[in-house]
């Protein structure tokens, strides 16, 4: 008998060995052209790395890195590197409203107001329609004002949330779909109030930590001082790799300030993939997960196009939803400074893609994802690279051919330069501050040094200075366009912002200098 056992008990191991090897066979050979696709990608597209990992159900079949996390020091990118990953941090950030949900202390059809005493829309009627669930359906009315948290940082939410007052809605409540920030700084603030602590401690503590999310985190030090994390970089347009700062989310940080690995996030796909369970423990409850997934505002008509078989655009809660090839999928992008991003599952086929890259608003997210995605689904692949790459081709074509905008020549400011210093207030951006020196005019946003070169009459070209004190050579969008008072005296800047049609006019604040 005890031969028997010992002898069943080393089939058993055996035949579950063959079974794993088996297994590892079949995705091998799923994957055995990937490689050679994604070594590709990296080449043609001039970046300097990305990192990639694929779920099935509940297993990793697929993760590597590719190209560098450090080009100089040529670093190699791992699967534990560490990368930004913006806006796909907003999901994490809608879950943890699904949290409170489930414990009673709010529902998605609370007034926003009510939720977050700080928080005030345009009007009374904006205070009284808008609900929770508009927050995170991004169907408030509100356009992206993001230049406003972007170039005018601070890490006091509480600063922040109080510019939403004075921001002008595009469209009425739900009339329209329009991506905005404030809207997920505004949950990550309601989920601090309701919980008692800050939204990163609530981010490790709910979702981190029970994933077993070991190297991810929500702090540019943590992130800029760990041992494997990637640098920012950008394409220039000779394809020159260049490397750039890291952006500092500060108070923005519950619209996108995560930080993670595809290690790491492979785990936050197997949530989504198994009805909100992490080896068999419930982290997310299932209802709010397909509530979140499902469709609460069209984001576009997004119809049919070249590719007969990709349409719909819908968003649900902290994810974007769509119709890829005939699957159902849901998926955020994420950008910030030097890194983009793609996190992308497949409910009813229960496949997760993640894709991480270095690289400063790339398309490479989304050429890695569809590649792996066409393999994996059994479907005829596409070209997705070869499609960016001739794309990138007729752009750069097109910005030969696109003429600058030429000064009028022989004009001059109408004041002395030392006029045009001071301090230039919109309460819904924030604070310029111009300087006069060195017989120039300065400034600064975000993090940027600023130079203001003399365009013509009482308007001025801002241009960056790097860190040797390099200007940069390219013309700029955002002319600063000095206005008079009706004595004469510079009082406001008109700045073109968010592709409005009319300027954001910062007014002289007469109490600074």
């Amino acid at each position: 008998m005890k031969l028997s056992l010992a002898y069943l008990f080393s089939l058993l191991i055996s035949v579950s060995g063959l079974a794993q090897i088996q297994k590892a066979n079949r995705n091998n050979d799923s994957f055995s052209s990937v490689d050679s696709v994604l070594t590709s990608v990296l080449k043609d597209q001039h970046i300097a790395g990305f990192a990639v990992a694929v779920v099935k159900g509940n297993d990793v079949i697929y993760s590597k890195g590719f190209g560098y996390r450090d080009v100089e020091n040529k670093k190699p990118v791992t699967t534990n590197t560490l990368f930004a990953i913006g806006s796909s941090s907003k999901a994490f950030t809608a879950s943890l409203l699904g949290l409170l949900r489930k414990e009673g202390k709010l529902t998605f059809e609370d007034k926003a107001v009510d939720l977050l005493p700080q928080l005030r829309f345009y009007n009374n009627e904006m205070n009284n329609q808008i609900i929770l669930r508009d927050l995170m359906a991004h169907r408030t009315g509100l356009s992206r004002y993001d230049l406003s948290w972007y170039l005018f940082n601070t890490k006091n939410r509480d600063s922040i949330i109080s510019r939403v007052r004075y921001m002008q809605p595009s469209a009425a409540v739900r009339e329209k779909w329009f991506y905005n920030n404030f809207m997920y700084l505004a949950q990550g603030m309601i989920a601090e109030r309701f919980s008692g602590k800050t939204w990163e401690e609530n981010i490790k503590e709910k979702l981190f930590i029970p994933l077993e999310m070991t190297r991810s985190n929500t702090d540019i030090k943590t992130f800029q001082n760990d041992s494997d994390a990637a640098l920012p970089y950008t394409v220039e347009k000779d394809n020159t790799i260049k490397k750039i700062d890291y952006y500092n989310i500060n108070g923005m940080g519950p619209a996108g300030s995560i930080n993670s690995s595809v290690n790491d996030m492979a785990n936050w796909l197997k949530v989504w993939i198994n009805d909100g369970s992490f080896k068999g423990k419930e982290i997310l409850p299932k209802n709010y997960i397909t509530e979140a997934m499902s469709s609460q505002m069209v984001m576009s008509a997004d119809l049919p196009d070249k590719h007969s078989d990709i349409f719909l655009a819908n968003y649900g809660l902290g994810w974007m939803i769509g119709s890829y090839r005939g699957h159902y999928v849901v998926e955020h992008g994420g950008n910030i400074n030097g890194f983009s991003a793609n996190v992308a599952f497949f409910p009813s086929d229960k496949l997760g893609i993640v894709v991480l890259t270095n690289q400063n608003v790339s398309k490479v997210p989304m050429i890695v994802c569809n590649s792996i995605a066409d393999r994996m689904l059994n479907l005829k692949p596409e070209d997705w690279n070869g499609e960016v790459k001739a794309a990138a081709a007729e752009k750069a074509l097109q910005a030969k051919k696109e003429t600058k905008k030429m000064p009028v020549p022989n004009t001059k400011p109408s004041h002395p330069l030392k006029d045009y210093a001071g301090s230039f207030t919109n309460p819904s951006y924030g604070s310029i501050k111009i300087a006069f020196r060195d017989k120039s005019l300065y400034t600064k946003l975000g993090e940027e040094e600023i130079i203001l070169k003399h365009f013509h009459f009482d308007i001025f070209d801002p241009r960056s200075i790097d860190k040797n004190g390099k200007v940069d050579t390219e013309q700029s969008t955002m002319m600063f366009n000095f206005a008079t008072d009706v004595d004469g005296k510079i009082q406001t800047i008109g700045i073109f912002m968010n592709d409005y049609e009319k300027p954001v006019l910062f007014d002289r604040d007469v109490n600074k200098k």
